[in-house]
């Protein structure tokens, strides 16, 4: 049995998964916590992906890895390798005023044309202007930029402030499309923006194919990819599924054939871990909205789906806008929640479970049709995450949603597809790994949710 390792360097930890390369079984897996905060210091990763292997039982067995991560956190090195600062991660939303100032300098109209989005706080390179504005001599000292996965794969390989050669730095279309100074449509990096946004034009890493080894020993490595492109590839999907992933984060995303480019900012024109497309759509809240109401309700998750179960659609006429954390889509953030619709007769534990669920769903149904409305095809949804595995939110996200909801068994998706990308570093061929559904529900719309969020729609 061949062995390839898939890693999933998140936002809340590192997970590496090991399979066998030509079935995609799991032979074996491990991980371990990264600290909690939005900004980070990159050697925590490095720490915690060195532990996750060895909680794996190591990689001495191993014929290939690869490595995905949690798209944008900015990651800046110094001439000699080192990291400058504690990484900026996706969820630091202080770069906002920075977003708005490129697209107020170039143009929302350009910017989706250039670089597949327009740029949120979210976006690396929002987050090398806010370094230029707010930490001047930091950016002066910028000698290169990688991403979480860039600089993880070029740390694997032996590099780093020991050895800090920039010319091995790489990453893959799929990251590369979520920094704003790449374009997806030609496969090159738009410079100028680059320039525009750091004040001066530091080392970028190569941006290598989907199959590409970027070393060949002591493993084969494969090229990388963000969070939500590895989770595409790891379930297996294709055009006409829809991906809607309930994590820290909520993403609904899809693969296409074609690029999409989204003036409005709401879709991100993202490449996938293929040599397709992967238009994106994405909340900060999520998977915490539920954590948040389980335990006002001094509640188990189990239970809050319980509750929700127990109460008709549309919570009575409770309606929860979910903007606990600010929100990207869409873009304020500094929102805060709200909760709409409090009557004597309405406030009851199984309306605000079910009003909790009905407003998360409801957020991410919002981003379905953001990307129908940009012709994307939607034959059905895969639901992932944790969340994912209550039947609560199973059951009413066949009611929001509308279309067929099939659930894939459990699963770390993100280091699955980082293993299947390792296996076709490997033998050159992209593996047909197959992916057990563990339970699948047919529409059964409920207008009234969606009638009642769009009615309080900011």
């Amino acid at each position: 049995m061949t062995l390839v390792a898939g890693v999933d360097s998140s936002t809340q930890s590192c997970k590496v998964v090991i399979r066998d390369a030509e079935t995609g079984a799991l032979v074996r897996e491990g991980r371990a916590p990264h600290p909690e905060g939005t900004e980070v210091d990159p050697v925590e990763w490095w720490t915690a992906l060195q532990a996750a292997i060895a909680d794996a039982g190591g990689l001495d067995d191993v014929a290939a890895i690869s490595i995905a991560g949690q798209q944008h956190g900015m990651v800046v090195l110094d001439v000699a390798g080192e990291v400058i600062r504690d990484a900026l991660l996706w969820n630091d939303t202080r770069s906002a005023p920075a977003a708005a100032a490129l697209i107020a300098e170039v143009g929302a109209a350009e910017l989706a044309a250039r670089t597949g989005s327009v740029p949120v706080a979210s976006f690396t390179a929002t987050k090398l202007r806010w370094l230029r504005d707010a930490e001047p001599s930091n950016a002066e000292r910028v000698a290169a930029v990688a991403l979480p996965h860039d600089w993880l794969t070029w740390r694997l390989r032996g590099f780093g402030p020991d050895n800090p050669n920039f010319d091995e730095l790489t990453t893959d279309r799929s990251d590369a499309s979520g920094t704003s100074y790449w374009n997806p449509t030609l496969g090159d990096y738009d410079l100028p923006l680059l320039e525009l946004a750091l004040g001066h034009i530091p080392r970028l890493p190569r941006v290598v194919g989907p199959a590409e080894r970027v070393a060949s020993t002591p493993w084969v490595v494969g090229a990388g990819a963000g969070d939500n492109a590895a989770a595409a590839f790891g379930l297996g999907a294709s055009v006409g599924d829809v991906v809607v992933s309930i994590g820290t984060s909520g993403t609904v995303f899809a693969v296409t054939d074609a690029p999409v480019t989204d003036e409005s900012g709401t879709v991100a024109g993202f490449a996938d871990a293929t040599g397709n497309f992967l238009p994106l759509v994405a909340t900060l809240n999520a998977a915490r909205i539920l954590d948040s109401i389980a335990g006002l309700l001094g509640v188990s998750h189990d239970e809050l789906g319980e509750l929700a179960l127990a109460a008709a659609p549309g919570s009575g006429g409770l309606v929860l806008q979910p903007y606990f954390e600010g929100e990207r889509t869409p873009n304020l953030p500094d929102a805060t929640a709200t909760l709409f619709g409090l009557t004597l007769g309405c406030t009851t534990r199984e309306n605000l479970a079910r009003a909790a669920i009905e407003g998360m769903l409801a957020a991410l149904a919002d981003g379905l049709a953001a990307l129908t409305a940009q012709g994307v095809e939607a034959r059905r949804i895969l639901l992932i995450g944790g969340a994912a595995q209550n039947p609560a939110v199973q059951q009413i996200a066949a009611e929001v949603f509308g279309l067929p909801v099939d659930v894939p068994e459990p699963g770390e998706y993100v280091a699955a597809g980082a293993a299947r990308q390792a296996a076709w570093a490997l033998t050159g061929t992209r593996p047909d790994w197959s992916t057990p559904i563990a339970r699948s529900l047919s529409p059964s719309p409920h207008p009234v949710i969606a009638q009642q969020y769009a009615a309080r729609r900011p």
